[in-house]
């Protein structure tokens, strides 16, 4: 459900605050206007305690108290089920306590977006960004989404190719070696931290790729600041505003740990 909520001051808006705590860090950040001010730190089991002051932390910075703030983004994931939890329970809260409404930021677009940024002259109408994160346990999270540029009437943004979801490790090679050239399996750019986490896996899946013209864009990708600010707001340009009570995390599967003789496979 969508919520038309008024700005809370029309000198500054939107004031919008955005969280992530699908990874290993933490990334937020707070725009005033077309200012942004930005916080990237440990995430992991620390993410509950640190966030919190990280947020305040933001608003300090700005010279704004919480009743500022317009709405709240989260990152829905896919990610850490603990981080993911935290994200939406954080954002939850707040929302409540401040009346303001919610923006679902999918984690892997925020990917996505922040390789974009590192060097946004180089894209292209319908571009095409593999995004690969690593979700452990021999998998990744993937998605696709292709950038269009500034038309009139429409706002500039990514548009979804291939919904998130788990593969295992070795399906980009096996998929992408066999894909013919031109096709719609056959991507352009990969970004996302699988590809620094996995790189013996991905040197075969970049030379299967080099025949259907993949490249690495952005390896060292992540759902920054920056990236998820971008994204709150053209959520919030296209009137993407939902009620608290839907802040909930994306999740892309069913098993999110391993036995103990699994790990112990694993280690073997």
């Amino acid at each position: 459900m969508s919520l038309p909520v008024p700005p809370s001051d029309p000198t500054l808006s939107p004031v919008l605050l955005a969280l992530d705590t699908a990874t290993d860090r933490i990334h937020a950040a707070l725009s005033v206007g077309a200012r942004v001010y930005t916080v990237d730190l440990p995430g992991g089991a620390q993410a509950s305690a640190a966030l919190l002051p990280a947020l305040t932390g933001l608003l300090s910075q700005a010279g704004l108290g919480w009743s500022a703030v317009d709405a709240i983004a989260f990152g829905r994931g896919p990610g850490a089920f603990t981080g993911l939890r935290t994200a939406c329970s954080v954002t939850q809260g707040l929302a409540l306590g401040l009346d303001r409404p919610v923006l679902a930021i999918d984690t892997l677009m925020a990917v996505a977006e922040d390789a974009r940024l590192a060097d946004p002259t180089a894209w292209r109408e319908g571009d095409v960004l593999w995004v690969l994160q690593d979700a452990r346990m021999d998998e990744l999270y993937v998605a696709a989404y292709a950038w269009q540029s500034t038309t009139p009437g429409q706002l500039a943004g990514w548009t979804q190719v291939q919904a998130p979801q788990v593969w295992p490790l070795t399906e980009p090679a096996r998929r992408w070696a066999s894909a013919p050239a031109a096709s719609s399996e056959a991507p352009a750019r990969l970004a996302g931290n699988a590809l620094r986490a996995y790189p013996d896996r991905f040197t075969e899946a970049l030379a299967a790729g080099a025949q259907v013209g993949l490249t690495a864009q952005g390896d060292a990708a992540q759902p920054r600041g920056e990236a998820l600010a971008s994204l709150a707001q053209q959520a919030w340009a296209v009137g993407q505003a939902m009620d608290a009570a839907l802040a909930l995390p994306l999740y892309v599967r069913d098993k999110v740990a391993q036995t103990t003789a699994e790990r112990q496979a694993a280690r073997a």
